[in-house]
């Protein structure tokens, strides 16, 4: 891809095994650049990067309020652990509906540990459901049709496309459909650092405003419910105060960071999930978000190590800098 730089190295035995190449941008607000890495204009999907605003455009939907762990994991791209599974059916209680539902494909827990015992897979451990939970809950609230909720013509669907419009700044978005069967939104990548720059300090006058203070709040007071074990989302978020973190498929990752006024956006060209979360890690810290004690609390994530047998024999480094403007 053109504009692509080298974001990460897989060294083994001393020999560079592999390199990821990518971009990054981070923005404020106004949608101004102040960092950025290869190319910032790279249009990508958005992915489950969205997930945070799709959210707030289910609860401006629903009227009241909801606690901060079924917000959270509207927000998530979960595991599908018994926690996680249980608030997804909470959600859809909430609207006297069972699993049977969703419109998420079936899917199995993302750990063979908590597989174990389960007939077949089942839509309410895609990763996806508390976001479908959200969008159902929220039909259902507007007297929407509830089948249909997934698709680019519905009311629910119409509104996400409004708002990713006004987060974006975009006067136009690409529309496709996602692994998870809505729709997903193209766009820059430093859109979507704009987006994340919005999502920690909404516009004046953007009516989802206090929509999106609840889920973002939720996400950072329950991050479990937003990943879950092993997972870079929800081991930014609890070892890095304020912050507000949240992957998407094809190597992107995105981050949020409220007092500082900015979103950062990372994508892996070739899709890789393994050199997403370092890379953003490694944007964190040039842009000093993360400290030398945090990077510690994080290493397992900033340095995944490589292993040959059951002995680590090298590490995923990321080793990029920064141009600011």
């Amino acid at each position: 891809m053109s504009g692509a730089i080298p974001l990460a190295a897989v060294v083994r035995s001393g020999v560079v095994e592999s390199i990821h190449l990518g971009h990054v941008a981070a923005c404020d607000a106004d949608g101004r650049l102040v960092a950025s890495a290869g190319d910032p204009d790279r249009v990508l999907f958005a992915r489950s990067s969205m997930k945070p605003l799709q959210a707030a455009v289910s609860l401006s939907r629903i009227d009241r309020e909801l606690p901060a762990d079924e917000l959270a994991v509207m927000c998530g791209s979960h595991n599908g652990e018994p926690v996680h599974v249980e608030t997804v059916l909470g959600i859809l209680g909430r609207a006297g509906l069972e699993a049977s539902a969703l419109r998420c494909p079936p899917a199995w827990p993302w750990r063979v540990e908590d597989s174990r015992g389960l007939d077949g897979p089942a839509p309410e451990f895609h990763n996806c459901s508390g976001k479908h939970a959200g969008m159902l809950l929220a039909s259902a609230r507007r007297g929407d049709p509830l089948a249909s909720y997934p698709e680019p013509d519905h009311p629910l669907q119409l509104d996400v496309r409004d708002a990713v419009l006004r987060m974006t700044g975009l006067d136009r978005i690409e529309l496709g459909v996602d692994g998870c069967g809505v729709p997903v939104h193209g766009m820059p990548l430093r859109a979507m650092a704009t987006l994340y720059a919005r999502l920690g300090r909404p516009p004046d006058g953007e009516p989802l405003a206090g929509a999106i203070a609840a889920c973002t709040a939720a996400m950072r007071s329950s991050p479990y419910l937003v990943a879950g074990l092993g997972r870079a989302d929800t081991a930014l978020m609890e070892a890095v105060d304020g912050l507000v973190s949240k992957g998407g498929a094809e190597g992107l990752a995105c981050a949020a960071i409220a007092d500082r006024g900015i979103g950062i956006a990372v994508r892996v060209d070739d899709g890789s999930p393994r050199a997403a979360a370092p890379a953003l890690i490694r944007a964190l810290a040039l842009l000093e978000v993360v400290g030398d004690a945090q990077l510690e609390a994080l290493e397992r994530f900033a340095r995944p190590p490589v292993t040959g047998g059951a002995r680590p024999v090298g590490a995923l480094t990321c080793d990029f800098e920064l141009t600011r403007p």
